[in-house]
């Protein structure tokens, strides 16, 4: 099997593990749509405070479905653009994979900003572009760079690091990949044996593209990763 487009969400995970690690320990860290808290055990250095909406089950008919979804371990159950915690009342905020689901992002950066400290960090990843998912709570299918440099500095925070995931060809490997899948779900159709290798075959090239074009990120990538400083 080919690696090129299945490294989204491993890649994702490591940077937000090391990311966490530069967080200085004793700090207080609020987790904003933190859904099933799948990064609490990255904190253990921190006193971790998890928020979210709590409405996502895990079903739904349209889209891309996790089939169940563990709402027990929050701690705020709010909208994330009203959080119910007095103004700089964090030293750390992070927001992974949630923007796309809030109906008004700039608002919800607004209030993230509100509840952080000046000094305080700011951790947000979320999709460049992404398929339906999380359906019906799913309103942008991601951002540009464009967007963390336009309203994080109107905010007043500095952007630390600034990282792309995958490129384009990593991401149109990614979907070759869902090929087999989406034919099933949305064509019914099972490929054959040919048509496995037909759609197989683009892999090695595109591995081989991925290596030379990384600066493709720029077009289209999985997401951005940002890590900011409130000043």
């Amino acid at each position: 099997m080919f690696k090129v487009g299945t490294t989204n969400e491993s890649e994702r995970v490591a940077w937000i593990e090391n990311t966490l690690k530069k967080i200085p320990a004793g700090l207080t860290i609020l987790d904003a749509g933190a859904g099933e808290c799948q990064f609490k055990k990255f904190c253990s250095h921190l006193t971790y405070v998890a928020q979210d909406f709590a409405q996502y089950e895990g079903t739904g008919e349209i889209g891309l479905q996790t089939g169940t979804w563990d709402n027990s371990q929050l701690d705020i159950v709010s909208d994330i653009t009203s959080i119910p915690r007095p103004d700089r009342s964090f030293d750390a905020i992070m927001c992974t994979e949630v923007l796309e689901h809030v109906p008004d992002a700039v608002s919800a950066l607004k209030e993230l900003n509100r509840l952080l400290r000046p000094g305080g960090y700011l951790l947000i990843t979320a999709p460049f572009a992404s398929l339906t998912h999380f359906a019906p709570f799913h309103y942008a299918s991601g951002f540009n760079q464009f967007f963390y440099d336009h309203h994080l500095g109107q905010f007043g925070c500095e952007i630390l690091d600034k990282q792309m995931n995958g490129n384009y060809f990593e991401y149109i490997a990614q979907e070759v990949h869902r090929i087999k899948r989406m034919a099933k779900e949305y064509a019914g159709t099972k490929l054959n044996l040919f048509d496995k290798i037909r759609v197989h075959a683009l892999l090695p090239l595109l591995q081989k593209l991925s290596r030379k074009g990384n600066k493709s990120n720029e077009i289209l990538c999985f997401g951005i990763h940002i890590f900011a400083q409130k000043k």
